[in-house]
């Protein structure tokens, strides 16, 4: 019998208006792209260098992810930075179990400061800022595009898991 392995993704998004209150509460499969599959590759299997920090960050509007994203080249999309916080956000995972592990003792949150900011997804990289780094993962929104206003927040879970299929 032969197994593969699987990589899956679920991002979990939850927007709160300006005064806390929950108007939204979605979850979207990701696409793990190529670098992020060769990273995992490296660091499990072949000797590679850990990561030991990873951060997401948001996208614009309708992101088209492609398996040969990158920080540096992802023509699909662009990322959003009208937060209040100064760097993407880190992704705090806790412990491996069940072939799973997520963020969910310490959901990143993303306090948004401009009026109209239209966002469509979100990412897993190495790098808190900038275009160096591995991307390893991307989420689109399925329900299409939300647009947020100043003073609300989305926050973001992202639960990853591998399983022998």
């Amino acid at each position: 019998m032969q197994d593969t392995i699987n990589t899956r993704g679920l991002y979990r998004f939850r927007v709160r208006d300006a005064a806390g209150v929950v108007v939204a509460d979605w979850t979207d499969h990701n696409r793990v792209v190529d670098e992020g599959l060769d990273y995992a590759l490296s660091a499990a299997l072949a000797g590679g260098s850990p990561i030991t920090s990873w951060y997401l960050g948001l996208t614009d509007s309708a992101p088209s992810p492609d398996a040969a994203d990158t920080l540096g080249s992802h023509s699909g999309w662009s990322e959003v930075t009208a937060y209040d916080e100064s760097a993407r956000q880190a992704w705090t995972p806790g412990s491996v179990s069940g072939q799973s592990v997520d963020n969910g003792g310490s959901v990143a949150t993303f306090t948004i400061n401009a009026d109209s900011t239209t966002i469509g997804g979100a990412f897993l990289a190495s790098a808190d800022s900038g275009t160096s780094g591995t991307l390893f993962s991307i989420a689109a929104f399925s329900g299409g595009d939300v647009t947020l206003s100043a003073g609300s927040t989305l926050e973001v879970t992202a639960t990853f898991t591998d399983s022998a299929a």
